[in-house]
């Protein structure tokens, strides 16, 4: 067994994060006021500093903590993912809570015990470890829904989340439970060498409630029916860091999961994702056209957009892995993007989240018109912005895996999904302006224009990004 300070390193983004929230909460009780003061910079700090710690800590891999814990290359890219997540949001989030006078203390240390639980869950080794990090980042998420406590919207969508999400935990301990009854162990490497090719009744409904309960959190059709209702009625940054954070762990334990404890029956869960992948292809596309509510369109977006990120994940390959982290790394940059535009939506000093809101935009306030509408070509695909690539590395990774009709759905379901992007750029530039926007924040200009320049740009040095992501899906394997 490793000596304790030598998985304390290898665990030091999680003790960073951990201590934080303990000493924040402490300063909140002392404290006692109901604004936060200084604890939303303090927990942005704490991101930045776990950052840190990942990229300039030990690169090389370990196992730790009785083998519940890895630390690989893997898991270092999909964690500074959802610290940047997470940064981002709190960072976004500041004014519009302080606006919505829900700014207590409280919101910050929840976003960090939520990290925590998800770096714990992308390091998982072992079915246990995997339900503690999901519970903890889980439960957080329960309250955060719900955070502004006297808004009907909010507390419903906090309650549906809760009872759903209570659903899915019980349908993943009870897969957990049948792979541990035929395993004997509950360590993904275990439970690799127990199933290798020994697809049993037994394994295979295992291995279906887990991946049910994994699809709930990717928000992955058929276990979507909590994410419109979510989006649409949580404070708008808390909606980001559903969209963001939460999606890049959810994404990164069930890559592990599938590549690390069912190598050898590829051939019945590769079954179960092309499944959720083409449903949650097809949903996404069709259902967002009619939405009227921006938010509740991007719940639709994140749909597809998972269903795109699972094309790769269905190749089962290192290429189909590294096109899957592409893809997620992508999709953090376009969504907080996107979100810094909506949060920008303020018409006298109260937030408007209507599409026929951003009417006329172009003639308003051009820079952020031009940003959105950035996002938006890059959301569907179009070439040469980022998410043209993103698209095209998981397609290219089903077609050397021979899942053409996969890789053809996908790209009608693109085109489809194109529709209602391209519509929102049309009523930014071709409608009659709606009333003017409030001035931006600073912090969401920066983001916006940061997230559109790497969209804009990103196929000028597209190497050094390419070759992380290769060496991160290398590490998987």
């Amino acid at each position: 067994m490793a000596p304790l300070s030598f998985s304390i390193a290898h665990a030091l983004p999680e003790v960073i994060l951990a201590l934080g929230a303990l000493f924040l909460v402490l300063f909140g009780a002392i404290r006692g006021k109901e604004s936060d003061g200084p604890t939303t910079e303090i927990a942005v700090g704490l991101l930045g500093a776990a950052i840190l710690a990942i990229l300039l800590g030990a690169k090389t891999e370990a196992v730790v903590f009785d083998g519940a814990f890895i630390d690989d290359g893997f898991g270092r890219f999909m964690k500074v993912l959802t610290l940047v997540g997470s940064l981002v949001t709190l960072v976004m989030g500041q004014d519009f809570l302080a606006r919505e006078k829900i700014a207590k203390f409280e919101f910050p240390i929840l976003i960090l015990l939520s990290t925590l639980g998800m770096l714990m869950l992308i390091s998982a080794t072992s079915l246990i470890a995997l339900y503690l990090g999901l519970e903890l980042m889980s439960l957080s998420l329960y309250v955060i829904a719900a955070f502004k406590r006297d808004d009907l919207r909010a507390s419903e969508a906090g309650l549906k989340y809760f009872v759903l999400g209570a659903l899915s935990s019980g349908m993943l301990l009870y897969g957990a439970s049948l792979l541990y009854g035929f395993a004997g162990t509950v360590s993904f490497a275990g439970i690799a060498e127990a199933v290798h090719g020994k697809a049993s009744l037994g394994v295979i409904f295992g291995l279906v409630f887990l991946m049910t309960g994994l699809a709930f959190k990717m928000s992955a059709v058929p276990f979507h029916m909590w994410t419109p209702d979510v989006y649409e009625g949580a404070p708008t940054p808390v909606t980001a860091f559903f969209a963001s954070a939460a999606k890049m762990a959810a994404v990164a334990i069930t890559v592990r999961v599938i590549m690390t404890a069912f190598p050898g029956v590829t051939a019945q869960w590769r079954q179960i994702i092309i499944f959720i992948s083409i449903l949650s292809m097809a949903l996404g596309a069709f259902a967002a056209i009619g939405q009227a509510n921006i938010k509740r369109l991007m719940a639709y977006s994140a749909i597809g957009h998972i269903g795109f990120a699972l094309v790769g994940l269905a190749a089962a390959t290192e290429a189909g892995v590294a096109a899957v982290l592409v893809y997620m790394a992508i999709y953090l940059v376009m969504t907080l993007g996107t979100f810094a535009a909506i949060l920008s939506m303020r018409v006298g000093g109260q937030s408007v989240e209507k599409i026929s809101d951003l009417s006329g935009l172009a003639r308003t306030d051009g820079v952020t018109a031009f940003f959105l509408a950035m996002m938006m070509f890059s959301l569907a695909g179009i070439p040469p912005l980022a998410g043209f690539f993103a698209k095209w590395y998981v397609f290219n990774a089903a077609i050397q895996a021979q899942l053409y009709p996969l890789a053809v759905i996908g790209v009608l379901s693109s085109a489809v999904a194109a529709y209602y992007y391209l519509r929102i750029v049309k009523v930014m530039y071709f409608d009659e302006p709606a009333p003017a926007f409030d001035k931006p924040t600073p912090a969401l200009r920066v983001v916006l224009a940061v997230t559109g320049l790497l969209v804009l740009f990103f196929f000028a040095y597209p190497g050094l990004f390419i070759d992380a992501t290769t060496a991160a899906a290398k590490s998987l394997f």
